[in-house]
């Protein structure tokens, strides 16, 4: 172990590394369980509504290999500070949008923008975390998303009560992306000496799609199981609020629920990254496919307040264990050279089964009722969890070879 591994301290980095995360958060988590609910504000249908809140997945999709270009070449601090300015100006587009197609712009936009914001975490804590310690600091990473998933929440929910408008709620997420941006720029560069001497080769970037042919055997190996992951994930943000309205439960509600789950999250991103250092990767990942599995399967079974509140709070176990799971993934497989467009191509598996899934649930929920698109997710999540098994024990297999 050399030194910098013995004296490395996540709560050193805390303020440059996952301060802008935490904050960026507040918005979008603010925003995400309301999403739905200004769609069907503005006229949609279920099916719309659940096709709104899919193209934020989508939007994530679009700017995932952009965004690994784009911090390869201008640095993570410029690229973050870009995508606060860029996310808030969607915002308050979708704020003040007459039409559901203005909003899905405005939400696109702003997926994209926080594939940047992740994707220049990632690929810092890469190169200063250690690799024994390397699931942790990507767990805090995650963990950083879930105190602005229990904040913003809260806060959404508090601004509905009191303004009555769910639009309130994107003016919100308009002032925590600036407040994101400001944070990067006041924070110290993470642009350090340490990352520069990590960089080797040319120092003209490689192209994205070189990049991705090189190394397309282990992105489609491992990018398989991170499709199930980042699908599963998905279904609780699209299926909760929607089940939600169905059932009679109120915006404000639904937002103090999600908020619970966050809390719940926030409590379970450490003992995470723990359990992955300790014990591999494959736990995490099944665990996390199969919790948001039963959760969504039984979903149909909750016709009140608090049984809603229960299975929440189930798939919020799932996904808290899961904290920096996809990310860790990332990190194991990563070249030295070339990172940031790598890790693009890596979030870009995710976004398919991300954004993939939303899309395939609004298609179902357009010929079959909500219930039955509930059951048939549940049981793709079920047989899911045997392939992320599968994948994922083999990187397990291969770091206890290696080490």
């Amino acid at each position: 172990m050399g030194q910098h591994e013995s004296t490395f301290r996540l709560r050193d980095i805390a303020l440059p590394a996952f301060a802008p995360s935490i904050v960026n958060a507040v918005g979008l988590s603010a925003v995400t369980p309301v999403l739905a609910l200004h769609a069907r504000d503005l006229g949609a249908s279920v099916g719309q509504a659940a096709l709104v809140v899919a193209v934020l997945g989508l939007g994530s999709l679009l700017g995932s290999l952009p965004a690994g270009a784009l911090v390869a070449r201008i640095g993570e601090r410029r690229a973050l500070i870009l995508a606060g300015l860029v996310d808030a100006a969607a915002m308050v587009v979708a704020a003040l949008a007459p039409s559901l197609v203005l909003l899905a712009l405005a939400v696109v936009v702003s997926g994209m923008a926080w594939s940047v914001f992740l994707l220049a975490r990632q690929g810092f804590l890469i190169v200063v975390a250690p690799v024994h310690l390397r699931a942790r600091a990507m767990s805090t990473l995650g963990g950083s998303h879930r105190i602005g998933g229990f904040v913003g929440p809260v806060l959404g929910g508090a601004l509905i009560a009191a303004s009555g408008e769910v639009a309130s709620v994107f003016w919100l997420a308009a002032v925590m992306a600036l407040l994101a941006a400001l944070v990067v720029r006041l924070a110290p560069d993470l642009t350090t000496e340490h990352d520069r001497a990590a960089r080797t080769g040319p120092t003209a970037p490689s192209g994205v799609l070189a990049v991705l042919r090189r190394h397309w055997r282990t992105l489609a190996s491992v990018g398989s199981a991170v499709v199930v992951i980042s699908g599963a994930r998905s279904l609780r943000i699209t299926l909760l609020p929607l089940w939600a309205e169905h059932i009679g439960i109120s915006a404000a509600t639904t937002s103090l629920v999600f908020g619970a789950a966050a809390l719940l999250e926030i409590l379970l991103f450490y003992p995470a990254g723990w359990v992955m250092d300790r014990f591999g990767r494959t736990v995490v990942a099944v665990t996390v496919v199969l919790l948001i599995g039963i959760g969504v399967l039984c979903l149909p079974l909750s016709t009140g307040l608090s049984v809603f509140t229960g299975l929440a709070l189930l798939m919020a176990v799932g996904n808290g264990m899961g904290s920096g799971i996809v990310m860790t993934l990332g990190a194991d497989t990563a070249p030295t050279l070339d990172r940031a467009q790598y890790l693009g191509g890596f979030r870009l598996a995710g976004d398919v089964g991300g954004s993939g899934t939303p899309l395939l649930l609004s298609g179902l929920t357009f010929v079959a009722p909500l219930g039955i698109a509930c059951v048939v997710a549940g049981v793709a999540c079920l047989l899911g969890s045997g392939w992320v098994a599968h994948r994922v024990g083999r990187i397990d297999r291969r770091r206890r070879a290696a080490g």
